[in-house]
């Protein structure tokens, strides 16, 4: 069984060599670039199973990298950068990051982020049921089950935990979940998000102040975990 092969895409020489290690004590066949340029052309030659990418490179923006890359790249993004404004994580992932990681990172964390991500990227067969602790969501059913019970959920509701756990340890941004589910109209109506969230939360989460399974990414998003 060949090994998950990772491109890093990072200026910083100590930064490169850090991931190098920890990736390969991991079992990631690594490949390095320290330019966009570079990064480009190794993402098109060897399709890594997933990039880390720094947006601070000295010749292309890394924004614009990562829209290039969803040009084509169906795979995991993952953006370290110390820019680390509202307003840039939100640019990040609206233009295809899976994540965003600001430097300094801690090691271990960026580790769970990336099983996590690859974990429901894309693949030939798609996952039909979502298990996580006691909870159990059936995609094609349409049910939702706690502990074995069903949970009565309304279609805005369920078609908002269904985007969510298809996308499991992926940010969605504010944005993305508004238009998704409401329609471009109501992309700046976050009060209705926030409506929605705190009800599922209520119906699905142990104890809804602390949630488990409905992450906030405080200015961002939510994520499914």
């Amino acid at each position: 069984m060949s090994k998950p092969s990772v491109l890093i895409v990072d200026d910083e020489p100590p930064i490169r060599k850090l991931l190098e290690i920890n990736l390969s004590n991991a079992g990631y066949c690594v490949r390095m670039a320290a330019t966009g340029k570079e990064g480009l052309m190794l993402a098109a030659s060897y399709q890594p199973d997933f990039i880390l990418l720094d947006l601070g490179l000295p010749d292309i923006d890394g924004q614009e990298i990562l829209k290039q890359l969803r040009e084509w790249y169906g795979k995991v993004i993952v953006v370290l950068s110390v820019q680390n404004s509202e307003d840039d994580i939100i640019t990040a992932l609206d233009n295809g990051a899976n994540d965003y990681l600001t430097k300094p990172f801690r090691v271990g964390e960026l580790m769970a982020r990336l099983r996590s991500a690859t974990r429901f990227s894309a693949t030939a067969d798609p996952v039909m049921v979502v298990e996580t602790g006691d909870m159990e969501i059936d995609l094609a059913a349409r049910t939702v089950k706690v502990g074995g019970q069903i949970i009565k959920l309304t279609s805005t509701e369920y078609s908002l935990l269904a985007l969510l756990a298809k996308n499991e340890g992926r940010v969605l941004t504010h944005h993305f979940l508004l238009k998704e589910i409401w329609g471009v109209a109501y992309q700046t109506e976050t009060q209705y998000l926030r409506v929605f969230v705190a009800q599922l939360r209520k119906k699905i989460e142990p104890d809804p102040n602390h949630p488990r399974h409905i992450v906030t990414e405080s200015g961002v998003g939510y994520r499914f975990q």
